[in-house]
């Protein structure tokens, strides 16, 4: 799947990099219900990645494929060090984070904070794509701060493209560094999705997808129709995945049907057994899957049972099949 355009075509529609969320467990979760969706993991940094656990950062199952690895960093010496360590692991897409705003990353300079120094940007994604056996892609914001985006997005993905990267995800809002919080910014700056759609006729050698507020496959499609070449979604994958993964391989890939909620949770049984036979708990799975059966009769009870009883000892299969009767019980 390291083909780039095999990756371009899965970058159609990717769930977006979530901390606290996106683990190995959501993915495979996430690629049940779609085969081709890109997926990335959860920003992972430099320094762990050179000093840290490695195998507990960068594990993944085999089924999780097309998957991209983002990392945070901002020291082209140690990223290249990372990217070379993970290559071992075989991820499609090496991606670096230059979107998020939270004090943590600031603190690191890395993050959003790096659109205020597109020079070192420069020097990072040329040691990362030296280093790498796989694309290595960016995600980035419009701008951060009092800069402007009218000017900063073109000069950013100018330099991006001239020191080789082909693929770009644009957050299609402003990071304030100071004074919002990250969940601010994810909602307060105004998004402007007609400068990132512009960039496309700019930019006719960059394939570029769009993130930020974007919520359902209509509203995806929409930009696909605009001229992106892809869609980021985050939150509204995670909490209504049937809504926006479940439809996605027949409506933006022209493949199969529609998904059922009650085949995805069948198929997810000897992934649940399998995490359990290797000592792990339910809640670690299926916190991920509360909504499954958004909107569907019995989907509080489905949710109640799973968030009241997987977190207890000796939590099993017969947990989840109890929350699978209030679905039944609904009907």
């Amino acid at each position: 799947m390291s083909d780039p355009h095999s990756l371009t075509r899965a970058a159609r529609l990717s769930v977006a990099p979530m901390m606290d969320w996106t683990d190995s467990l959501c993915r495979q979760f996430h690629r049940v219900i779609s085969r081709n969706a890109l997926l990335y993991t959860e920003m992972v940094t430099s320094a762990a990645i050179v000093h840290g656990p490695r195998a507990r950062l960068l594990d993944f199952d085999a089924a999780e494929h097309p998957l991209a690895l983002q990392i945070g960093g901002s020291d082209p010496v140690e990223l290249a060090e990372a990217v070379r360590i993970a290559a071992d692991w075989g991820y499609d897409e090496i991606n670096l984070n230059c979107g998020c705003p939270s004090d943590r990353v600031q603190s690191g300079c890395f993050g959003a904070v790096l659109m205020k120094d597109p020079d070192l940007v420069a020097r990072s994604v040329a040691a990362m794509i030296a280093a790498s056996p796989v694309e290595v892609t960016v995600k980035c914001r419009i701008g951060v701060d009092d800069q402007e985006p009218e000017t900063v997005l073109p000069a950013f993905l100018t330099m991006l493209r001239d020191t080789g990267v082909r693929r770009v995800t644009v957050h299609a809002r402003k990071a304030w560094l100071q004074g919002l919080s990250p969940k601010d910014n994810r909602e307060i700056p105004p998004l402007d999705y007609p400068l990132v759609q512009r960039m496309v006729s700019e930019f006719p050698d960059l394939s570029l997808s769009i993130n930020g507020g974007i919520r359902t496959l209509d509203e995806a499609e929409a930009q696909l129709a605009a001229g992106l070449d892809g869609v980021m979604i985050g939150r509204a994958a995670y909490h209504e995945p049937m809504t926006v993964l479940g439809a996605a391989d027949a409506r933006i890939w022209g493949e199969g049907a529609e998904r059922d909620p009650f085949e995805v949770a069948e198929a997810m049984r000897p992934v649940i057994a399998h995490h359990l036979e290797a000592g792990g708990r339910l809640h670690q799975i299926t916190r991920h899957m509360l909504g499954l059966f958004h909107g569907r009769p019995g989907a509080r009870g489905w949710r109640r049972v799973l968030s009241e009883g997987a977190n207890r000892p000796g939590a099993g299969l017969s947990l989840y099949d109890e929350a699978l009767a209030q679905l039944a019980i609904a009907v």
